[in-house]
């Protein structure tokens, strides 16, 4: 996936741009995205990835990397450590894994990213953020910028995303036959 630079790779993904402002004062002011997109409701739509009694995973609605993925528990968590016992903890970083690897293999990836952000300000519901960083990306827009909404987020039909989710979950589904 690339934005069309010339130094990028040739698998050009379009973009649309996105309302930054609009994004924030949902993010702050809006109900839970990530419970809402659990529960379905028509405003917060989510392809899911994976799901089981206790996380969930699916694409991110305003990802600038093709294939990025959050894991979320089900139940709404706000601290990335302590709102969680130790095995409950480990059980989600296992399905942080898995989705990774899944991500890993299903798209081109140089870098696979996995971080945790939000905060008591926005975002409130504890989430990873699994995101792949293709081959050929310069430098200076890896890491932190990668994730920069200057040159706008992945604009694929409804369809493409939901083929990409159903692969990525076959894939995780393999990982558990393994």
């Amino acid at each position: 996936m690339w934005d069309g630079a010339s130094s990028g790779p040739s698998d050009v993904v379009p973009r649309q741009p996105i309302d930054v402002q609009s994004y924030e004062r949902r993010s702050r002011q809006g109900p839970c995205f990530v419970c809402q997109t659990i529960a379905g409701h028509p405003d917060y739509p989510g392809h899911i990835v994976w799901t089981d009694d206790r996380a969930v995973a699916f694409l991110a609605r305003y990802n600038t990397l093709l294939g990025h993925t959050l894991v979320a528990p089900r139940a709404h968590r706000e601290h990335v450590t302590a709102d969680f016992g130790l095995d409950e903890y480990l059980s989600l970083q296992r399905l942080v894994y898995r989705v990774g690897e899944a991500v890993r293999q299903e798209l081109p990836t140089e870098r696979l990213y996995v971080m945790s952000l939000g905060s008591q300000s926005g975002n409130r519901h504890v989430h990873w953020h699994v995101a792949p960083l293709p081959p050929g990306v310069p430098y200076q827009e890896q890491q932190f910028a990668a994730f920069s909404f200057e040159r706008g987020v992945v604009a694929l039909p409804d369809d493409d995303l939901a083929d990409l989710a159903r692969r990525l979950q076959t894939r995780i589904e393999r990982q558990q036959e393994e």
